[in-house]
């Protein structure tokens, strides 16, 4: 596993305080047998009518289609604490969450699935959102060292949490390959415990 630094990727704004799990992938989704089948069910009851035409919404605007950086506002990712959500952002094809705010246990599977939470104010948030709908086609440039975003000439100043940037620069924020990585150490202390 490699270590993240920069996210790359047009961008795709979904506006809405509070826009829950349930929204993000609703319930009945959730006995998929795999994560792969979550990618189309993204945002499903928002984007579509029940007879499966469109509501015209952001991610199925021609226009971003194949974006890979989704910002919202504030309190994202709230609600239950399904795993799913992220993982229907991640396989959707989106590589980053920009927002006000994060719930924290969202935040946290994002992290664990390497997908940088980004905090940006609301007037700068406004700006960026500005940009990316003036010239869909527009870079958006996540540099986690520098702490900024960069979009159309202009640089955002962004936050995050420290300890899931250092995760995301050093690539320990997988804890199953963390644990992968260590098996010979593992093994080690097993032997001397008398466990092996």
């Amino acid at each position: 596993m490699s270590g993240i630094s920069k996210i790359v990727g047009r961008g795709v704004y979904v506006p809405g305080n509070d826009i829950d799990t349930d929204r993000i992938i609703p319930a009945r989704y959730l006995k998929c047998v795999t994560f792969d089948e979550l990618g189309p069910a993204l945002f499903y009851d928002v984007r579509f009518n029940e007879d499966g035409t469109s509501k015209n919404h952001p991610l199925d605007a021609p226009e971003h289609q194949g974006a890979e950086i989704l910002i919202s506002d504030n309190n994202f990712g709230c609600g239950s604490s399904r795993e799913h959500a992220p993982q229907a952002i991640q396989k959707f094809g989106l590589q980053a969450v920009i927002a006000g705010s994060f719930a924290e246990i969202f935040h946290g599977n994002c992290t664990t699935l390497g997908i940088p939470c980004i905090v940006m104010d609301k007037d700068n948030r406004e700006k960026l959102v500005a940009a990316v709908q003036d010239s869909p086609d527009a870079e958006i440039i996540i540099d986690l060292e520098a702490l900024q975003v960069i979009c159309s000439n202009s640089i955002y100043p962004m936050t995050m949490k420290e300890s899931a940037r250092e995760a995301f620069l050093a690539a320990t924020f997988d804890p199953l390959d963390n644990l992968l990585s260590a098996t010979s150490e593992i093994r080690q202390i097993a032997e001397k415990l008398g466990y092996a």
